[in-house]
């Protein structure tokens, strides 16, 4: 079980390629962008079968975080993206934090779409700012 949660979180997470944005001329979200995008892709390369989920709830936080930036300098411009973003981390962070050294396969099986969610509305927020950022 443990094995199939690690190549179905590594698979759904791995959708999350999303494409740089940064500069000094440019809004000041797309640096945030770029660091959410960053944690988010570094989000498939969390060992969860070694590391247990422990290593998930830290990268977990390092997304929060960045998205939270993203959230607080992009919603005026792109609400309905930003929404989308925290609405898709906060069901994560839910879902994370129910997770124990035991967890339930209830819960497990809800982090890989979880996951999914984060990196398409990471993925959407990107192409919506693309245009500002590139």
């Amino acid at each position: 079980m443990a094995k199939r949660f690690a190549a179905a979180f590594t698979l759904l997470a791995a959708g999350a390629v999303l494409g740089a944005c940064g500069g000094s001329s440019k809004p000041s979200y797309c640096s945030a962008v770029s660091s959410l995008e960053a944690s988010v892709k570094a989000l498939p390369s969390t060992n969860v079968v070694k590391n247990g989920t422990d290593a998930l709830k830290s990268a977990l936080t390092k997304v929060e975080s960045d998205a939270q930036a993203v959230v607080s300098s992009a919603k005026n411009d792109f609400p309905n993206e930003t929404a989308a973003l925290k609405s898709s981390v906060d069901a994560l962070s839910s879902t994370v934090k129910q997770l124990t050294s035991s967890p339930s396969a209830a819960a497990i099986v809800q982090v890989p779409g979880q996951v999914a969610a984060v990196a398409n509305a990471a993925k959407g927020l990107s192409s919506a700012t693309s245009s500002k950022c590139s």
